[in-house]
């Protein structure tokens, strides 16, 4: 999951070792859905994300995506697996990544390469530090990519629904990217807003969740393509 992307929030002070407080705060567990892959994940939400704040010296912050395995990004990582061909030796983008869950599956199923984007800076470390306990190189990337297209050949997507403008503007920017040819695939458990009628179902997972993210201990989870009309 990589909804960090919902906000844009400025560090007040220098991180002085990110690497250093996701291995303290977080443990490498295989993920629930995908045992074959493993993420330093927290055992709680609420004690990481005031001790984030902490280390930042900001409060208000978005909580810390990066520390959990979300719905969409389970369910996506499981099908990228097991459709290697979705991202078999293509440029691929794992937006909003997050823990770099997604990229670390593209990566096994024979990726050429796999960028990560996230704003979040703890999610850029995060995504490094997964990455090399899985025996893969990920790219690492901090900026906005929303109405960019770097040439990549398959873009996966997961959780990034959860508000109203930010999920119609990304989505405008995947039905383009699809448009113009690349494979674009979200992972998403029926966020409210999710475009449902703008899009076709191509999977569905049950994915174990904690209760302390979500509403129930199995989420329903789809992955989806743009339904391109016309």
């Amino acid at each position: 999951m990589g909804a960090s992307v919902r906000h844009g929030w400025g560090v007040s002070r220098p991180i002085a070792d990110p690497d250093a407080f996701i291995r303290a705060e977080t443990r490498l567990r295989p993920t629930a859905l995908v045992p074959e892959i493993a993420l330093h994940v927290a055992d709680e939400a609420v004690p990481i994300w005031h001790r984030t704040e902490e280390e930042l010296g900001e409060l208000g912050l978005p909580p810390p995506f990066w520390a959990f395995a979300w719905a969409g990004g389970q369910a996506l990582a499981r099908h990228v697996l097991d459709h290697p061909d979705t991202v078999t030796g293509q440029e691929v983008l794992d937006f909003a990544s997050g823990s770099g869950l997604v990229g670390i599956a593209a990566m096994k199923a024979g990726a050429a390469a796999v960028t990560c984007a996230d704003i979040d800076p703890f999610a850029l470390s995060a995504i490094a530090l997964n990455g090399a306990a899985n025996g893969v190189v990920l790219r690492p990337w901090g900026e906005d990519l929303i109405g960019r297209d770097l040439g990549w050949g398959t873009v996966l997507a997961g959780d990034i629904c959860y508000e109203k403008d930010l999920a119609e503007r990304v989505y405008a920017w995947l039905l383009d990217l699809s448009r113009r040819g690349a494979r674009v695939l979200i992972g998403d458990p029926g966020r409210t807003y999710l475009p449902k009628d703008r899009l076709e179902q191509l999977a569905e997972y049950h994915v174990p969740v904690t209760r302390e993210l979500e509403d129930m201990d199995i989420k329903r989870t789809c992955v989806w393509r743009p339904r391109l009309e016309g």
